[in-house]
């Protein structure tokens, strides 16, 4: 397998008119969402060999879930069904700003429910990547089982990409987040963060300096993606912007899950991170731009994820206009 994503898998039910509070939303869209699931799904439709771990509820959503996993060519062979708890739901009202307001039903959640026990050891030590972020460590025993998991591919030498995925609303106690946050921080080859949770991860607006903070734990690459403007990349030796794309925006949910599987896809297909050159690194980044903005211009993150050759046919337009 190229890449497993561990995690949540979940149903977004996104506003159906933006720039509304929750409050205010007349409606909602379901969406299969779930920002590692959806990493995954990126990465298939990047042309990788692509699977989940995680756990959804014995329920029609989390029937919809494997079915839409299967779907799109992610498969189901570790994604585990919980009798006892429920899927996870988020209703998400979206800004065309980037910013969102998300509210979680997860009592506990069956993504939260997976355990050390449940891990598939043998998958986990013959990938090629594993992707995983913070959300399946707010809660036991999927706290334990992340970790877990991550030890034994990294220890296997398997690329590991972490997003730390800010989200307050799960957390009881946020010192405890950026606590588990910083013990992950080592564990990872790539780290992605968005603009909006910079500062609450790194304790600076400054994105060098947070980036060497990154780096200094043991990360190779710290990415940060900026919306609109695009995105940051910091090596140790390079860093650089590269600039975004303007596309019609109807929802930016899952912009930088997006952008995740695409760089990662690139990586893969090149067979570092490290060592790679300025010129390398803006075009890898370039590439996940082009993928999150695609992304943007439809409702519901798996739905708009877009195909490679998506993403090559809207580059080569870009560079015929300019």
């Amino acid at each position: 397998m190229d890449l497993l994503a561990l995690g949540e898998l979940l149903i977004d039910f996104v506003s159906s008119e933006p720039d509304v509070s929750l409050i205010h939303a007349p409606g909602f869209v379901k969406a299969p969402g779930g920002a590692p699931a959806n990493v995954a799904v990126a990465a298939a439709r990047m042309g990788l060999s692509s699977g989940f771990i995680g756990k959804v509820g014995e329920d029609p959503f989390g029937q919809f879930l494997r079915e839409t996993l299967v779907d799109t060519g992610v498969s189901d062979a570790h994604l585990y069904s919980d009798p006892e708890a429920r899927t996870t739901l988020a209703f998400i009202a979206t800004r065309t700003d980037g910013r969102k307001d998300i509210a979680f039903y997860r009592n506990p959640g069956a993504d939260a429910q997976l355990s050390p026990e449940e891990l598939p050891f043998d998958a986990l030590r013959s990938c090629r990547c594993l992707h995983f972020g913070s959300v399946s460590m707010s809660r036991e025993p999927a706290r334990s089982a992340t970790l877990r998991a991550v030890e034994a591919a990294r220890e296997a030498g398997a690329l590991i990409s972490f997003d730390p995925n800010w989200r307050p609303p799960l957390w009881e106690d946020y010192t405890v987040a950026r606590d588990l946050i910083w013990h992950a921080m080592p564990l990872a080859d790539v780290v992605k963060l968005a603009d909006e949770e910079w500062e609450f991860v790194t304790g600076t607006q400054d994105l060098e300096e947070g980036a060497r903070k990154v780096l200094d734990a043991g990360p190779k690459l710290c990415l940060v993606t900026l919306g609109a403007e695009g995105a940051y990349y910091h090596n140790g030796t390079v860093q650089g912007r590269v600039p975004g794309f303007t596309v019609p925006v109807a929802d930016t949910l899952g912009a930088g899950d997006a952008f995740v599987g695409a760089v990662l896809s690139e990586f893969l297909i090149a067979g570092k991170v490290e060592s790679l050159s300025e010129g390398d690194l803006q075009r890898i980044v370039r590439f996940g731009n082009a993928a999150g903005a695609l992304t943007c211009t439809g409702t519901g993150v798996i739905p708009s994820l877009p195909h490679r050759a998506a993403v090559q046919r809207f580059l080569s337009e870009q560079e015929s206009s300019v």
